[in-house]
């Protein structure tokens, strides 16, 4: 019979994900048969399994880590906002439609949750050990009687829960008793234990907070889990994408920060690199510096295009590549640098004809359908910025719902303009740095040499991550809270 340990926070961003993914590391070195497992997401920061199937990026960090093929039943329901209280909903990785909150909590939840009941029974039937991670927090009490991935999911599976604080943020004390005394008894009960995370400073000065949770909550604190500096995993959304960005490199890569952006994990492995700066930026002025602009994935491109038009980003990113600059489109930023938008069946907006921005010969028209899909592109070889880009064996991912003239094509470039519907293409090491190598040669700087290998540096990072929380957690608690004895 499968084991259970479930991570539920005070709030949104405090950890629960990256826990988990330790965990699931850590109980994989072990030996165990173990997987990760959310009910449901909401994020525009999406993954495509080799099924075709579209779920969660944090639980395929969590899978990586756990030494697992992303699948979809790790995350069986999928929440992509697409306007105002509205979001898609894509339930086993395929959409059901569009909804608005108040249909969705008061009407359609409670019917995902059987999704939810059968995705738990397919890997309990597999795994001995599921770790799962729930979503903002259990208290909150305006949600609490539809809810589908915090304590409904517990009392289904009587799983033991860790309740998490972010102190980094401030006011974890009061977090922790505040969410212990809105939930219900049954509830608080199962609530096993606590930990505080992304700690800063001298553990030993906060000892004495440390016997007070204790005493007022009566649970245990089962650790002080430090503030982890450069993790390099893939985050769930894009609350964390101030992070995201690097400075000190020779090359400026400026990200549009569209509206509605989505897989905002396309350019991490860019920032990584140490002759790249890399940052998101909020107004047209903040190209001004940009060797590289990217326009990156968007849930809702009809929106988020004529957002760019009507606050000055459209002119500004014209004047760029008037002057040389680099511009770089993936996916529904590839869909802007085209001639046209079409959406007859008025798929992401009421307006059924849009213009791009005319710098890629291709125009799109939006289908009620969406492909997913894993891509490999056996080779790629085009003239870039008066560089030639060739490279083999490229692993990626798409999904969109626009359909494009490209004639087979995966990549379209001219000159100093890119585009791609491939996501995840930037983490092909070979080819970002050839990329990066054009702009380089451009800018009269020599080329690098390529070093990285970002798939292995995210094993490592993985490996990273569990050294440090299992050094920071009482793991012999916690092993007994899951009444789960060390494996020899």
């Amino acid at each position: 019979m499968a084991k259970y340990l479930m991570f539920q926070g005070t709030s949104s961003h405090v950890g629960k994900s990256i826990l988990t993914t330790a965990l699931c590391r850590i109980f994989f070195r072990e030996g165990r048969r173990v997987a990760p497992f959310k009910a449901q997401n909401m994020a525009l920061n999406s993954f495509v399994t080799a099924d075709g199937l579209e779920m969660g990026r944090a639980q395929v960090a969590q899978a990586e880590a756990a030494n697992l093929a992303p699948r979809v039943e790790m995350n069986p329901v999928l929440l992509k906002p697409t306007g105002n209280a509205t979001s898609q909903v894509i339930i086993n990785g395929r959409s059901v439609g569009v909804m608005s909150a108040k249909d969705y909590h008061t009407g359609y939840s409670l019917k995902a949750f059987d999704a939810v009941k059968n995705a738990l029974q397919k890997l309990s039937a597999e795994f001995d050990t599921i770790i799962i991670e729930g979503a903002g927090s259990p208290a909150e009490v305006n949600l609490k009687a539809n809810d589908i991935v915090n304590m409904r999911v517990a009392k289904y599976l009587n799983a033991p829960v860790i309740l998490v604080a972010d102190i980094d943020r401030g006011g974890a004390l009061a977090s922790l008793v505040g969410t212990l005394e809105l939930l219900d008894d049954d509830e608080r009960e199962l609530v096993k234990g606590l930990v505080i995370n992304k700690f800063r400073g001298d553990v030993n000065l906060f000892l004495p907070a440390v016997d007070f949770l204790e005493k007022k909550t009566s649970k245990p604190v089962l650790g002080i889990v430090p503030y982890i500096e450069k993790l390099g995993i893939d985050d769930e959304d894009s609350v964390s994408i101030d992070d995201k960005i690097s400075s000190g490199g020779e090359i400026n890569i400026a990200v549009v920060r569209l509206g509605k952006l989505s897989n905002f994990t396309d350019f991490d492995s860019l920032a990584s690199e140490a002759d790249v700066n890399l940052f998101y930026a909020k107004t047209p002025d903040e190209l001004d510096a940009a060797d590289v602009i990217i326009l990156p994935g968007s849930k809702n491109t009809s929106e988020d295009l004529i957002y760019l038009r009507g606050n000055g980003f459209v002119e500004k990113i014209l004047s760029k590549a008037r002057d040389g600059a680099a511009i770089l489109g993936i996916c529904g930023g590839f869909q802007m640098l085209g001639e046209k938008i079409f959406d007859p069946l008025r798929t992401e907006s009421n307006i059924t004809e849009l213009d791009g921005l005319k710098l890629l010969p291709i125009e799109t028209t939006f289908a009620a359908e969406k492909f997913t899909r894993q891509v490999t592109l056996d080779k790629v070889d085009f003239e870039f910025l008066n560089s030639r880009i060739f490279s083999e064996n490229l692993l990626g991912y798409e999904i969109h719902s626009g359909e494009s003239n490209l004639h087979g094509q995966k990549i379209i470039a001219d000159k100093n303009i890119f585009g791609t519907y491939v996501h995840g293409i930037f983490d092909n090491d070979d080819f970002r740095r050839k990329i990066l190598n054009a702009v380089r040669l451009q800018k009269n700087l020599p080329p690098l040499e390529l070093t990285r290998n970002v798939r292995a540096e995210k094993q490592k990072n993985y490996e990273r991550l569990a050294k440090i929380v299992r050094d920071s957690l009482n793991m012999e608690l916690l092993r007994e809270i899951m009444n789960y004895p060390l494996k020899c």
